[in-house]
Formats: C-alpha cells, sequence, structure tokens
C-alpha cells in the first residue's frame, strides 16, 4: 500500500479526521501558510509561527456574547505559562509538573500524569509540549525530556538532556518534525553554557547539538574576547521556536549573556546571545544568524519564537519581538533588517549598568517577552503583545557559583505611578508603521492570536481575557478570569463550533497583581444562553520532593511557588535575596509576611498554601544561609 494510499484512508476515519488535518497543515507549512481552523497543532498553532486561525465563526458583531462553557482546574499551583495544543478531540496542556489531556468542548480530563523530579530542579517552569505521531514530549525542571502515549498518558521515555546542578532546565514549549523533538536548554541567569538539541522522537536518542555559547574552533568563539567567561556565558533558549518546512529552517531565539549585568566582565559580541540563530533542522549546522543586542547588559533576551510570512512583494521575512522593546522585520534572504518598530516605552536602550544606577525602559522584565509576534497572512499585519517596566540597575561585581543566579549587579523595579502595564500594537508587516495600538492595565506576556473571523484574542496579568476588533484594536470583550494569564490563548473548530481557550493563574516572574491563581483552562463559545460554566477539577498534588528528610516539604514548597522570584537557593533573583532572612525577620514575622505580602508578590494564602504550607516554607526560608 503507498503512503499517499494509506494516508487518505486513515484520514477518513471520523477519528482521526482533525489529527490528520493538523499534520497535513504542518507538512505544508510555509512563510505564509494558511493554518486549518481546526486543530491547534503546537505551541504557535502552526511551524511558521503565525499563530493565525482561519476559524470565523466568532466575529467582532458577536464575541460579546462568549461565555464560559466549562473551567478545569489543573492543581499544581505555581508557575504557569503554558501555550496548549489541539490534537483531533483533545487539548493538551502543563502545568509545572504535569501533563493534562482533556476534552476541548468540556474540560472532561482524559488523563493526567505527573513527573517526579529526579533531582533538584533548577527552575519550576513549563510551557507545553510538541505532538507528532501519535506521542507528546515537553521538558522539565530537573534537566529531564519525556514523551508520553498521546492517547493513554503513558510514559514511553525519559532522558537526562541537561544537568540541573549546572542550573540547566527545559522550560521551553519543543517543537517535533521528521521523526525529531527540537528543545533548548534555559538557565541564562544561572550561567549555563547553552544548546540545542533534536532527540530521535521514539527512543529519546540525541542526534544534534548545537552550543548556543561557541568556544574554541566552533565559529563565533571569538565573540567572546575573553576566553574563559563563555564557559558560564548564558544563551539559554526558554519558549518555543519556528519551523519553515520548506527550507528546513529552524529558528531559535537565544536569550541573554551571564552574568547579566556586568557586560564589561565579557567583552566581545557575545553570540549567539540577544540572537535569532538560524540552523538546519535536520543537521543543527548554522546557516545563518542576526543579533539584536551585541554584549547586552540589560537582560534584554531575544526570548520569544519569531513569525514567517510573505511580503506583498513575495519577499520572504520574519517578524521578531524583542525584551528591548522593538519589532523587527527581517528579510530571510538577505538577512537585513527592514523595520524596527518600538512596541513599549524606551529609554536608555544603549545604557550600561553604573555603581549607582541608570534607570532603563523597558526594565529587565518589559518588552516582548516569552509570546512573540503573530501574524495574519491576509493582512500582513502583525500583532504583538508587550510590558511596559523601568527599571533601575545597578553594576557590580559578579561571582559565579553553581547553580546560582549569576547577575554581577542589583536591580530593582520602578514602582509607584510607573507600574507595570501592558500594549497590544498592530503593525504593518510591509513596513513597520503601528497601524493602531491597545493599552493594558496590566502586562501583556500572553499569547496574542488574529482569527478569520476579525477578532484579535489576548490576556494580561490582571486576569483578564481581551477580543479586540483586527482592524481598529476596539475592545469588544473582556473576561476577568480569575487569574493572570500569562500563557496561550487559542481558538478553535470542533464539531461546527468555535471554541476559545484560554490559560488562567500564574505565580512567577513577580506578576505585578494580586491576581495570581491557580493553574486552569477556561473555555468559550458564543450562543449559550447562560454564562454557567461547568466546573472539572484534579486534585491539587503536594510539591515533588525527591527527600523526606527535615525541611524537605519547605523546600520543595521554595522551589515551586518562590524560586522563579528569588533564585533558587534564595540568592535573589528579579526578586530581592532571601539569604539571611532569619537576621531580620523572626519565623513568626516570615509567616506573616507570606499570608499578608505586600505588593508585587502575590497572596498565597489560604490557598494555595495552607496553614502548614506556610509554616513548612517560613521554616526553610529562616535556613537560607
Amino acid at each position: 500500500m503507498t503512503r499517499s494510499l494509506l494516508t487518505a484512508l486513515l484520514c477518513t476515519m471520523a477519528v482521526l479526521q482533525a489529527a490528520c488535518t493538523a499534520h497535513g497543515d504542518q507538512e505544508s507549512s510555509s512563510g505564509s501558510q494558511q493554518a486549518s481552523s481546526g486543530p491547534w497543532p503546537t505551541y504557535n498553532n502552526a511551524y511558521d509561527g503565525q499563530r493565525f486561525s482561519a476559524a470565523q465563526s466568532i466575529t467582532p458583531e458577536n464575541v460579546g456574547t462568549l461565555k464560559r462553557v466549562c473551567e478545569a482546574r489543573l492543581g499544581d499551583s505555581g508557575s504557569f505559562h503554558s501555550g496548549p495544543i489541539v490534537i483531533g478531540d483533545t487539548l493538551y496542556v502543563t502545568t509545572t509538573h504535569t501533563t493534562v489531556a482533556l476534552d476541548p468542548t468540556s474540560c472532561a480530563i482524559r488523563w493526567r500524569h505527573e513527573h517526579q523530579p529526579v533531582q533538584e530542579e533548577a527552575y519550576a517552569v513549563n510551557r507545553g509540549v510538541a505532538y507528532l505521531d501519535g506521542r507528546i514530549f515537553r521538558g522539565t525542571g530537573d534537566g529531564r525530556v519525556l514523551a508520553l502515549d498521546a492517547r493513554t498518558g503513558k510514559q514511553l521515555w525519559l532522558v537526562k538532556a541537561g544537568d540541573p546542578l549546572n542550573g540547566e532546565s527545559f522550560t521551553a514549549a519543543p517543537i517535533a518534525w521528521k521523526g525529531l523533538v527540537f528543545i533548548g536548554a534555559a538557565g541564562s541567569d544561572v550561567g549555563i553554557r547553552g544548546f540545542v538539541l533534536a532527540l530521535d522522537a521514539q527512543t529519546g536518542e540525541e542526534r544534534w547539538r548545537f552550543h548556543t555559547i561557541p568556544m574554541d574552533d566552533e565559529p563565533g568563539a571569538e565573540s567572546w574576547a575573553k576566553v574563559d567567561s563563555a564557559a558560564h556565558g548564558g544563551g539559554g533558549t526558554w519558549t518555543s521556536y519556528t519551523l519553515d518546512t520548506t527550507t528546513g529552517e529552524l529558528f531559535v531565539p537565544v536569550g541573554n549573556p551571564a552574568p547579566d549585568y556586568a557586560p564589561d566582565s565579557r567583552p566581545g559580541a557575545n553570540l549567539y546571545t540577544n540572537s535569532l540563530v538560524v540552523l538546519d533542522a535536520l543537521t543543527g549546522k548554522l546557516k545563518w544568524y542576526h543579533q539584536f543586542t551585541p554584549n547586552d547588559g540589560l537582560d534584554y533576551d531575544f526570548g520569544a519564537a519569531p513569525a514567517l510570512y510573505t511580503a506583498g512583494t513575495g519577499a520572504k521575512l520574519l517578524a521578531a519581538g524583542s525584551k528591548d522593546g522593538n519589532l523587527y522585520g527581517i528579510d530571510r534572504s538577505t538577512h537585513q533588517v527592514l523595520f524596527k518598530t518600538p512596541v513599549t516605552t524606551i529609554e536608555n536602550s544603549g545604557a550600561r549598568p553604573t555603581p549607582a544606577g541608570v534607570r532603563v525602559c523597558p526594565g529587565p522584565l518589559g518588552g516582548v517577552e516569552w509570546n512573540g509576534p503573530a501574524v495574519d497572512p491576509r493582512s500582513r499585519t502583525i500583532y504583538v503583545g508587550s510590558v511596559d517596566f523601568c527599571f533601575t540597575v545597578q553594576s557590580g561585581t559578579p561571582k559565579y557559583k553553581k547553580g546560582q543566579a549569576y547577575f554581577g549587579t542589583t536591580q530593582q523595579p520602578i514602582a509607584g505611578a510607573e507600574a507595570a502595564h501592558g500594549w497590544i500594537h498592530a503593525v504593518s508587516g510591509e513596513n513597520g508603521a503601528v497601524l493602531w495600538k491597545y493599552h493594558a492595565g496590566a502586562p501583556v506576556v500572553a499569547g496574542v492570536t488574529p482569527t478569520g473571523g476579525g477578532v484579535v484574542f489576548s490576556g494580561d496579568l490582571g486576569g483578564n481575557l481581551l477580543a479586540l476588533d483586527a482592524k481598529s484594536g476596539a475592545e469588544l470583550y473582556k473576561l476577568n478570569t480569575g487569574g493572570a494569564v500569562a500563557g496561550g490563548v487559542i481558538t478553535y473548530d470542533i464539531g461546527g463550533k468555535q471554541y476559545v481557550a484560554t490559560t488562567s493563574g500564574n505565580v512567577s516572574r513577580m506578576t505585578f497583581t494580586a491576581s495570581a491563581g491557580s493553574p486552569k483552562v477556561v473555555i468559550l463559545t458564543t450562543g449559550l444562553e447562560k454564562d454557567d460554566p461547568k466546573i472539572v477539577a484534579v486534585a491539587e498534588s503536594a510539591p515533588p520532593s525527591s527527600s523526606a528528610a527535615p525541611g524537605a516539604h519547605g523546600k520543595a514548597l521554595f522551589a515551586q511557588y518562590c524560586s522563579a522570584c528569588h533564585g533558587q537557593t534564595g540568592e535573589g533573583g528579579v526578586g530581592p535575596a532571601l539569604k539571611g532572612e532569619a537576621a531580620r525577620k523572626s519565623s513568626e514575622q516570615v509567616v506573616a509576611f507570606i499570608k499578608n505580602p505586600k505588593a508585587p508578590m502575590p497572596k498565597l494564602y489560604p490557598s494555595p498554601l495552607t496553614v502548614g504550607d506556610v509554616d513548612a516554607l517560613a521554616g526553610f526560608v529562616q535556613t537560607l544561609n
């Protein structure tokens, strides 16, 4: 039987119809691909990263009638940045430790897999899964990558692909193609030497590895003038990736150099940090790159996957958003920057950290974060969310300690009237002109999704699901979901009806708001008489711990809820250092602060933390020295 005949027969089976459509769309992906209105097969819908959905039942005229069908409360509270995917009749979503399969029309749980860390986690965050040939793939905070049976959730393989003791973790949503799973290590801020891997989808065996920090005779090694600084040079990849299946090009966003705020300690351009690196997907060989900020001293990662599209002239272009606050249009043939459009406040962009401190906008938590630009291929309009948040950054003396934050400075947000807020911009993909901009009261880090119906969906860290008019930017619909929206907002057609699914509930990255919440997926549609969602909940899991030793529970709680801001050992990060807290506060005072925190720390008590959890967490904080 020929391959084409077999595919045709399989795709006549109703149970696999949507999945076959998804597979076909992915294989034909190019810079101007029209995405299917049915599934949502990768983190950004299609390999091209456009996030565009052809679904058109929800329009500016009826989007205001959206009502909740159901909510799936996922347990495993903490960081929740996941981007759901939909394959056939199943939605897949991750929390830090669990992978959940559910019905995308009713939230009914199909299965739930929980990863128990084998080692202490370097970073307790996960952004989603990849799907290929009946398998689901994801990374973990303890340096593992695993494969699950998409139908049952059974674990098929687990490999140690990184070393959490060095700070390596796999937070990114992988993509999978032609029998390979592509994923890279996060950990720039703890001084890893970044890398990208291709793993065999059937066995987990490593097929190739590309170091994002070149050394020895690797091309680009000369950009680290102080040779030994490259060994802990950062360059992590922490979101997702883009692929052009017509050229076999894998587009990898590479993060900041380390130490973050001490550029003089690592002279040179510091390749390939803050760069778009384009690799041959089948071999891992470098094809070309573009560096946005050489020798960065302000933590201006290029973190988000770019979107590929075709200009009216037929030129193959890409849109890239950076934490430096700009949206870039780049020609994929000439590799030239065609436009550079600010999408948030930019001030002192070329500044260097000073002992007295320098004000920079955006700060280290601003600009375009882990969800990048989206493109409507019909109008060639680019839509992008961003964070407006200024910081003061001071210089310091960097000192590398294995597995700990490697900043070489202190930095703090500028609060008060300049508290964090967000934007969604619509920009011409032809010339970079701003078409409209929408101001959100809270940062926009969620995915932005344009649709065939003329509606653009997104969300903010204040907990709001947003629907905007694609042509004007007018707010058409707004729903407070009860939890910070920090992950995917997707839409799909099933059974002739269009649904919208959003993630909600996040504790991490200083969420700038009290709307933290616990992880859940909210599914909405039109045509319902009332907003009376079915609630589906899984039991809240205790934080994983590989040890029954005294203090293990508090340590695990700290890793799950606190380390994303305060560092794995309390050394500080985007939040203040907690080492030596016992000398400043009594155990009772720490307990009181956890129960009644000051902004921007989110309120975690009485849910998800219990009285016993607070006591255990405070006890662990008291041991940090």
